[in-house]
């Protein structure tokens, strides 16, 4: 069949290989059958798919024993891994041995076909999409922090689970919820954000669930609130810990029922839509203090996501740096810019108090003002040198930072490499307070006068 899709399906279980070939061949897309991982695996060593599709827990060869022959053998093809809803760690494995992508069991055919569609698009399709998409990226980051949340966005994929996101402001809260509503059943439906910190206290009840008219002065026509907007979708509400408690109240039924009444209203709306929230507040703690509906807060902590700090994730740093220069460059029209090694050095060494938000401002502040393309440290902006000096007085606070960085970009073997430079200070700051006196130094030091010596000769400080 010229130009179509070959797909390898596998699993033991005939009808699911039936169904899978019926669905698949419906959408022009050619289907071979397998029973067993080991038929394949034989099979790739003379053929080529475009994709396998493979259920994970099979008789003798496994899922997983299978993506492990074919990183091995063909790492360019794509293997969606077929699994059950209650076995998320072995989706979690799959991905570990490098699936593309899992399909939980019972699934939807047309998902499958859609999956199995966007796993296939050719290489000049697929660097189309990225050129296209470049400046939507929705979340950029490598660090171990960082997949943790990707591993997690990606379990969650075929899920309408409601869903609490805990982070310091600038963290990425709301990128973090549009990334788990595009990659959710609700996706083509839509997604409404609301943040309660932005609301005044009177005015929240009738933003979030609308209001009759003639419900209260300047109510003048009827309004839709965003429950209303949000139905079939996503309903973001960031800065939950804001929220009022007599609004808290509302919002519970409305969780435990799908109904609430816009103000004014008589009739009961009945909605079905899914809840991401956020805050930068322990909600724990204002529970305790009586702040915040323990039984609300229950209600939305079904699944809990900790978004990690800037300063923990400090090696995503030069990519994040490079992601939002394009897009200052293309919103503001400026030349592209680009850190110099040594502002690079600098920048990861900051704390960044402000997270992901301090850092885009600063790229923003620094597409304009920055001179030249490489943004140099005489380039940097007062405030930027200055909370350096104010986060790291303590030498060891200094030492910390390197560490970190270092490992941050891979280096090894930091204390053989670092050792004889600390050493050769120490000895070169003491002999200069003792003008040369090594006894002095020595004692100063905690060392006898020979292993002075030794050290002195062994760093070549005698030359």
């Amino acid at each position: 069949m010229a130009n179509s899709i070959l797909v390898w399906v596998v699993d033991d279980d005939e009808s699911i290989r039936w169904v899978l070939e019926k669905g698949l061949s419906e959408h022009n897309i050619e289907v071979e059958l397998f029973e067993s991982a080991h038929q394949v695996i034989l099979k790739l060593e003379s053929e080529n798919p475009d994709l396998i599709l493979t259920d994970i827990k099979m008789p003798g060869t496994s899922g997983i024993d299978l993506l492990d022959q074919v990183q091995n053998l063909r790492p360019e093809i794509p293997v969606i891994v077929m699994t059950a809803h209650s076995d998320l760690e072995s989706a979690v494995e799959s991905y570990e041995h490098g699936a593309w992508e899992y399909l939980p069991k019972p699934f939807d055919i047309n998902e499958a076909v859609r999956m199995v569609e966007r796993a296939t698009i050719s290489p000049s399709q697929k660097q189309e999409k990225e050129n296209e998409d470049e400046n939507n990226a929705e979340i950029v980051g490598e660090a171990p922090a960082m997949q943790e949340v990707f591993r997690a966005i990606g379990k969650l994929s075929n899920s309408s689970s409601t869903i609490l996101l805990e982070g310091q402001s600038g963290t990425g809260k709301e990128l973090v919820a549009k990334a788990l509503y595009q990659h959710s059943p609700r996706k083509n439906k839509p997604f409404i954000a609301l943040n309660m910190a932005d609301i005044p206290k009177e005015l929240l009840e009738a933003e979030l669930f609308g209001h009759e008219r003639g419900a209260f002065t300047g109510a003048d026509e009827q309004r839709i609130g965003r429950f209303e907007q949000a139905n079939g979708g996503t309903l973001f509400l960031d800065e939950i810990g804001d929220m009022p408690l007599e609004t808290q109240t509302r919002l519970l039924r409305v969780l435990s029922n799908g109904e609430f009444y816009r103000v004014g209203g008589r009739e009961p709306i009945k909605v079905d839509v899914r809840i991401i929230t956020a805050t930068h507040q322990n909600l724990d703690t204002h529970v305790k203090e009586g702040i915040f509906r323990e039984d609300l807060f229950h209600r939305l902590n079904v699944i809990k996501l900790t978004l990690p700090k800037l300063k923990e994730r400090r090696e995503d740093i030069p990519a994040l740096a490079k992601h939002f220069f394009k897009i200052c460059s293309d919103e503001l029209g400026e030349e592209k810019k680009y850190l110099s090694q040594e502002v690079e050095d600098y920048f990861l060494s900051l704390p960044w108090p402000g997270n992901v938000r301090q850092l885009e401002n600063t790229c923003r502040w620094l597409t304009v003002m920055s001179p030249t393309k490489e943004i140099r440290l005489e380039d940097l902006s007062d405030d930027l040198i200055s909370e350096n000096t104010s986060h790291g007085a303590e030498w060891i606070d200094l030492l910390n930072l390197w560490v970190e960085n270092s490992l941050a970009k891979g280096e090894d073997n930091l204390l053989e490499k670092t050792l004889p430079d600390f050493e050769t200070t120490m000895i070169k700051a003491t002999l200069r307070k003792t003008k040369g006196k090594k006894k002095e130094a020595a004692n100063l030091l905690g060392w006898g006068r020979n292993t002075l010596s030794r050290k002195i000769k062994e760093l070549g400080l005698d030359k």
